[in-house]
């Protein structure tokens, strides 16, 4: 349990134990309980009981307890318990249950969309799948937040062996979140007791087996937390306004409420706050107890000079002494510090020795070097913005313009990113990857500095309505062949192969001559050239991650060559690759390209300039080697260094299939589609089949997160 449940159960406890002398929580001519919960104001049942509508309490008294509701139609919640002090109430709210006579193998499931509302979802929720065979996943407006995955075993119940990836799972979330979406998908059957999986969450997971003719049946819901903010002014009440820090829920004014010094009661009342009668008719000093509890100290006027004396002076030690430990204290940790970051550079430079990278060749600089090179991190000089960080222009004093990025968060994961890019880029040298100059040691928060590539994201040069500059065919071709050409030497040119594992049009920056150039290599990985594959935790973005990557875990080259597909396919169409203005099946880029082939109307989606330029016999080349790319079956997608081959002949109209020469209309029946009796539908989080069991292992329609 941990220190806030602890405190939670306390306030439960003492409002329990002392109901009958304190003075009411609900308002005046209200009642107070449903059962065995209090219902403290702004929280009221009955008419002129609660603050708004929002506050409302239903009491179903048909239940045995009494049983509270939060009564607004968009909530309409089972009330377990309400905390003034915290600001939190618990509540059983339902939860997703997918079921395997299911005939879909994905499933979404959308929680209660508090946007509106004056709750939001709080730290202590958590994400629990109980079943097996599946992946869930949390997201909102597109971003995946969490996920976890589990898997079977007959010979362990579902209901008894704890939560750690066998038939269930579990991860933490976000706190503060005011809406989610849940997204299920099934790798196999499910082999175990139950017939369904259910997803829950909430800080617990409550599941109920009763049996019926048809053998075990179960309840499922979940106990989760919600904070509440009040926006509106309580008048009379001894209440305070407040401002939630940027980053949290956003800069929202409410009002917290407390009772002063020696008072007890209900703070969001007026006058609910009254002075503790032991307190009001003590003589001597009010005390309060380790419980809670005041008291009241009635010793001699003597006594209290020579409590006082002893106190003033025991404090003054305690401060002499605490001062005194705390210097010593912080002196450790800064040697400690300072020893962690010589074992950081020594770790740096360690690693850099290993893949034989020489440390001339990377630049330490000076905080103060880069702090005045960027004016002091100035607002007016970042470039973007990212899940890692934020990126600066500077100026050096020799006048070289740089890029500066800087880390957002300090913890274990980002200083391994941080050396991990340092060490993947230190070892490679191609006119079409992002070079890095050098970094900072000196500070905890990781700065990387990098060449300054002057022309944005080649997204930005796709979706930017405004963009003045044609983006001709031939600088699409050009484009595309750059990056082609620099994940080929990523995966067989450098030293020892490389897995980017975020190729994405956001990074792939232009210079100054539209020049390609692949960037952002925290989450790349180097691998033995007798290595095929890395098991890894599934990471990536929406819209580009390899579902073959999605369902195994098992990261290959040819997950690359899936993210660069799906590059190739926003080169052709200008189409983003997960759209919520295109129909539901064809909302992912993948389905839409894939699903205009079959239909032949392929020509309707790609852009005009690339209709207009292109040439049919080049444009289906590309296509061609597009649908190659986006194969389920990784196996059977070419090799970065054949797409680039590829592109390079498709330049010099000299046109080679990677995977042979056949019509292309055959290629997208066998390959593409598959059977005929394969359809595919698509969701917001990507596609998902309609008819499960007729896929097989040809049928290569992408699956895009």
């Amino acid at each position: 349990m941990n220190g806030k449940s602890v405190l939670l159960l306390i306030s439960l406890l003492w409002l329990t134990t002392a109901s009958t002398a304190a003075p009411s929580m609900a308002k005046q001519n209200c009642q107070e309980r449903c059962g065995d919960v209090i219902i403290p104001y702004p929280f009221g049942i009955g008419k002129d009981c609660y603050l708004n509508e929002w506050f409302a309490v239903n009491c179903n008294d048909s239940l045995n307890p009494p049983t509270p509701y939060l009564s607004h139609p968009v909530l309409n919640l089972e009330l377990t318990f309400v905390s003034l002090a915290y600001q939190l109430v618990t509540v059983i709210s339902p939860m997703a249950a997918y079921c395997q006579d299911h005939d879909r193998n994905r499933s979404i499931w959308k929680g209660i969309d508090l946007t509106k509302t004056p709750f939001f979802y709080s730290e202590g929720n958590a994400l629990r799948v109980v079943g097996c065979a599946n992946s869930v996943l949390i997201t909102r407006q597109g971003t995946i937040l969490a996920g976890c995955s589990s898997i079977c075993d007959n010979s362990s119940s579902v209901l008894s062996n704890g939560c750690y990836g066998i038939n269930c799972c579990k991860t933490t979330v976000p706190s503060n979140l005011d809406f989610y979406i849940l997204n299920t998908t099934w790798t196999t059957n499910m082999g175990t007791e139950l017939n369904c999986t259910y997803a829950a969450f909430g800080r617990n997971f409550i599941l109920r087996g009763k049996s019926s003719g048809s053998g075990m049946e179960y309840e499922a819901s979940s106990e989760g937390e919600m904070i509440w903010m009040i926006k509106e002014w309580v008048e009379g009440s001894d209440c305070h306004k407040n401002t939630v820090p940027d980053g949290a829920l956003g800069n929202h004014s409410y009002y917290s409420c407390s009772c002063p010094a020696y008072q007890e009661g209900n703070p969001y009342l007026p006058n609910g706050c009254q002075v503790v009668e032991v307190c009001a008719n003590c003589k001597g000093r009010c005390l309060t107890r380790i419980d809670g509890r005041f008291f009241c100290d009635e010793s001699s006027s003597a006594s209290k000079f020579w409590i006082l004396g002893i106190t003033l002076g025991g404090g003054l030690l305690f401060l002499l002494l605490g001062g005194f430990w705390l210097y010593k204290v912080l002196r450790r940790r800064r040697k400690i510090k300072l020893r962690e970051q010589f074992f950081q550079q020594q770790l740096l430079q360690h690693q850099m020795s290993s893949n034989e990278v020489s440390i001339e060749h990377t630049k330490i600089f000076t905080f103060n070097e880069l702090k005045k090179a960027s004016d002091n991190f100035n607002e007016n000089r970042i470039l973007g913005r990212g899940g890692q960080g934020t990126v600066y222009k500077g100026m050096l004093t020799d006048g070289r313009i740089i890029a500066i990025k800087k880390s957002k968060i300090v913890d274990e994961s980002q200083y391994e990113q941080f050396i991990n890019e340092i060490v993947i880029l230190s070892q490679l040298n191609h006119r079409n990857i992002v070079k890095l100059l050098g970094c900072c040691l000196e500070i905890e928060v990781p700065l990387l500095v990098y060449e300054f590539i002057s022309n944005g994201t080649l997204f930005q040069l796709i979706h930017d309505k405004n963009n003045e500059l044609p983006f001709s065919w031939e600088r699409r071709l050009e484009i595309a062949t750059e990056v082609a050409g620099a994940l080929a030497y990523l995966h067989s040119a450098s030293n020892t192969p490389i897995f980017h594992r975020d190729i994405k049009s956001k990074n792939i920056l232009l210079d100054e001559k539209y020049r390609a150039k692949v960037a952002d290599f925290g989450t790349s990985r180097s691998v033995s050239i007798d290595q095929t594959h890395l098991t890894t935790l599934v990471r990536g973005t929406f819209g580009y991650l390899d579902p073959e990557y999605f369902r195994t875990g098992q990261f290959t080259e040819k997950s690359d060559v899936y993210s660069f597909g799906i590059v190739l396919v926003e080169l052709l169409t200008g189409q983003k690759p997960i759209s919520s203005a295109r129909i539901e099946e064809e909302r992912s880029l993948a389905s839409y390209f894939i699903l205009s082939i079959e239909e032949t109307n392929l020509f309707d989606i790609l852009d005009a300039q690339v209709v207009k330029e292109g040439g049919e016999e080049k444009i289906m080349a590309v296509v061609n080697l597009a649908a190659q790319c986006l194969n389920l079956n990784g196996k059977k997608r070419p090799t970065m260094k054949e797409v680039a081959l590829e592109l390079e002949r498709v330049k010099s109209h000299v046109p080679l299939h990677v995977r042979g020469h056949f019509e292309l209309a055959e290629y997208i029946r066998t390959e593409i589609i598959g059977p005929s009796d394969c359809a595919s539908s698509s969701t917001g989080s990507g596609l998902i089949y309609r008819n499960t069991s007729s896929l097989n292992e040809n049928s290569s329609l992408s699956n895009t997160l």
